[in-house]
């Protein structure tokens, strides 16, 4: 029998202000898609943005429907979307922002599992980090530097 321990290393930085210049730019977009977010049901917006290596911002944010099932999170719509009109260039950074109508979001909001997963599978196959970043809609800012990070021992391609 062995034993492993498996850490996570992250950033956390207290608010926007000590974003650099460019990444406090992806938070704005990000939370210019959460403000456009469809979220009727939940009252929950989630936006996301990405930073393709080609210089683009990709935007995405949560889409609901009466139906929930069918409704989609801002990570994938966002990442899809990037796939979609420049399925070969890699994504560097996805910022992630959330707010509710309900009660004010102050901690970070990190991705769902499904969203982890669909990063894993990007991740994977680009042979790169993505710098996940996400937050609320005040308060601090959690940067992690993989996926990995997030979800160790994912499952992904290598394992079929």
């Amino acid at each position: 029998m062995k034993e492993i321990k498996i850490t996570s290393k992250f950033t956390i930085y207290e608010n926007s202000n000590e974003l650099s210049s460019s990444n406090k730019s992806l938070l704005l977009k990000a939370i210019e898609a959460r403000n456009n977010a469809y979220s009727p049901y939940s009252k929950f917006s989630v936006g996301a943005s990405l930073l393709l290596e080609n210089g683009k911002i990709i935007l995405g944010n949560n889409q609901e429907n009466a139906a929930y099932p069918s409704g989609m999170c801002a990570e994938r719509v966002a990442i899809w979307n990037a796939a979609s009109q420049y399925p070969k260039i890699k994504i560097q950074k996805i910022f992630i922002s959330a707010s509710s109508k309900i009660s004010i979001v102050n901690k970070p909001v990190s991705p769902c599992g499904a969203c982890r997963q669909t990063i894993t599978e990007y991740e994977v196959n680009q042979a790169q980090n993505i710098e996940i970043f996400f937050t609320g809609e005040t308060g601090k800012i959690i940067q992690a530097n993989s996926i990995n990070d997030l979800l160790p021992l994912a499952f992904d391609k290598t394992l079929l």
